[in-house]
């Protein structure tokens, strides 16, 4: 890839310096026999686990499982294989369950678009072994939440947990909610937005117009056009700091199917999502070798985007799950500081000023009857004051 999308890899161990190579190989022999250098000294337990926390085994597998015989440790190989038909199993049972929540959602007359899961790994790879799944992520109209909610109860689904609101406000500092079936051990995320606040993006009318029909999965299995799924995933991979590498090897499936310039750009422009797309573009270029269109080239090359992509590195570098603390403390130093910086201006305005909206927590610092919650607007300062001084809630 042209130098120009060059990031400092510096930070990068070796282990992590040659997955990301093989990832990128069209012939993984070809590369064994130009850069011997990189097997070298390779700790392959440790690569093993850069494989397993990056969620890329499946797609690594076939490729090694064809190499003639060379520097990859034949027990690593058996990993890889052991690993890929245990997620092979995992996503045929998914695939399953993604049918018959299609085919319910539809009987029961409520539109739904599924976000990832097989449908993304299909349409992506060719291929639902060569992509992990946890869940089912699928998204409807605010409008037909409660009913989507009851379908899931009742086809066995179990709610996780329960926010805790006032006046509505789950409907923008949340997007899902998650579900969890006890008797197949699948979770199901419902959305009614497909990023939490203070985003703005399209509504669920405008994505449907631009929706995708599964051929192999159902016709009851909608997912989202290219250009939606490019503003979903960057937007998803920007949020968790692209600590996992399957979120960038989507990103390059995805232009690989050469999603339209024009349309892209608009939509990424309308919705403040330029330099979160030009991150995405510059970490799939450089550290995957994805092909960015010259129609796509502007926005790669937006001064924040590339400080977006090299905040970015920090996480690539380690192995990290940003959402799930206690996190080591030089990484949420970082988070703290990255987080506001992925948003827009206008994103990051929005988020000012949803701390002034009342939290669940005032509620709890001072009781009121329902009917005199508004007050919660002009109390909350105080209270946040007072939390601040004797606790530590928000």
């Amino acid at each position: 890839m042209a130098d120009r999308y060059a990031l400092d890899k510096g930070i990068l161990s070796a282990e992590l310096l040659l997955l990301l190579t093989l990832l990128a190989a069209v012939k993984v022999d070809e590369t064994a026999d130009r850069q011997p250098e990189m097997f070298a000294d390779v700790d392959w337990k440790q690569f093993m686990q850069l494989a397993m926390h990056h969620r890329v085994y499946p797609f690594l597998y076939p490729k090694l499982s064809r190499m003639h015989e060379g520097p990859i440790p034949s027990e690593l190989i058996q990993w890889l294989k052991q690993e890929y038909c245990k997620n092979t199993v995992q996503m045929l049972h998914l695939s399953g369950e993604m049918g018959r929540l299609g085919d319910e959602l539809v009987g029961a007359g409520i539109r739904a678009l599924f976000l990832k899961g097989p449908v993304l790994a299909q349409d992506l790879y060719g291929d639902i072994s060569l992509r992990t799944s946890r869940d089912l992520d699928f998204i409807v109209p605010l409008g037909k939440l409660a009913e989507a909610e009851a379908l899931l109860v009742r086809l066995g689904y179990v709610e996780e947990e329960e926010f805790e609101a006032i006046l509505g406000d789950w409907k923008w500092r949340q997007h899902h909610k998650t579900f969890h079936h006890p008797g197949n051990n699948i979770k199901a995320e419902v959305h009614w937005r497909l990023s939490p606040a203070p985003s703005r993006e399209p509504d669920f009318d405008e994505l449907w117009e631009r929706r995708r029909t599964s051929n192999l999965l159902g016709r009851n299995i909608h997912y989202l056009g290219p250009e939606d799924l490019v503003l979903f995933l960057s937007a998803h991979g920007a949020r968790h700091g692209w600590s996992r590498l399957r979120w960038l090897l989507d990103i390059k499936q995805l232009l690989l199917q050469q999603p339209d310039p024009g349309i892209l750009t608009r939509l990424l422009h309308r919705y403040g999502y330029e330099d979160v797309g030009g991150q995405a573009l510059l970490l799939a270029a450089d550290l995957l070798k994805a092909p960015i269109d010259p129609g796509l080239s502007r926005l790669a090359e937006r001064p924040k985007a590339r400080r977006l992509a090299r905040l970015a590195m920090f996480y690539v570098g380690r192995m990290v799950n940003l959402h799930n603390p206690p996190l080591p403390p030089e990484v949420e130093r970082h988070f703290k500081y990255y987080q506001p910086a992925i948003l827009s201006r206008g994103q990051q305005l929005l988020y000012a000023l949803g701390f002034l909206h009342p939290y669940a927590a005032d509620a709890k610092t001072l009781p009121l009857p329902r009917r005199l919650h508004f007050l919660y607007f002009a109390l909350r300062p105080f209270l946040w004051t007072w939390r601040k001084t004797f606790g530590e809630e928000k």
